[in-house]
């Protein structure tokens, strides 16, 4: 007789042989949380590398520019000549084939604000092969600073000729020589520390802008 707390069957006879017990399949994690996971130190580090190589070499690059031993640092005056020559309305006079070792370092233009028709000022500065420094500035207004600085309060020291053109001779208040004379509607200035002999080689470089 069956014990009746029981209901029949053996115990092997609730699952047949052989049979597989179901797994409940795990979810994968959300997307946030395995992001989380793969940020770890170590990849961290390795996406960081690029850009710690990059940052290296631009601090070499810039080391070897400028040394202790030559703290002078160069500028392109390309730009800034362009600019002015496309909207000045005299005919915009710049150096060329200053001697080697003339380093420019130094350009100033309002061309990029100024409108067809405004005045602009052109200011280029060398260190020159003999250790000093010369400026050129030209403009077609007598009244800005990069001109005023230079002629105003001047003594005049007599005329010179250089490569076929007369320049005033004079020396600034801050005692500096400095060259001086107009082209159509512009005033050109050439001065500085530079020797004499310089000042002259620079202001015979000036030719009409070109590309």
């Amino acid at each position: 007789m069956p014990d009746p707390g029981q209901s029949g069957q053996r115990p092997d006879e609730h699952f047949p042989a052989g049979a597989a017990t179901a797994v409940t399949p795990q979810e994968p994690p959300p997307p946030a949380v395995d992001r989380m996971g793969r940020f770890t130190p170590a990849n961290m580090l390795r996406s960081l590398l690029p850009l710690v190589l990059i940052c290296l070499v631009i601090v070499g690059v810039m080391a070897v520019r400028q040394t202790p031993e030559d703290p002078i640092r160069e500028v392109d005056t390309t730009s800034a000549e362009r600019a002015s020559a496309e909207v000045a309305s005299y005919e915009l006079l710049v150096p060329r084939g200053l001697p080697e070792g003339w380093r420019p370092t130094s350009v100033r233009t309002n061309a990029g604000s100024a409108s067809p028709g405004d005045p602009i000022t052109l200011q280029i500065g060398w260190y020159t092969a003999g250790g000093s420094y010369a400026g050129y500035v030209v403009s077609d207004d007598p009244g800005v600073d990069a001109l005023t600085d230079v002629l105003e309060d001047a003594t005049p020291e007599g005329e010179e000729l250089v490569d076929g053109e007369t320049w005033r001779r004079i020396t600034t208040e801050r005692g500096e020589t400095a060259l001086t004379r107009t082209a159509g509607t512009a005033t050109l200035a050439v001065t500085g520390s530079a020797s004499d002999e310089e000042l002259g080689t620079l202001a015979a470089s000036l030719e009409p802008y070109g590309p």
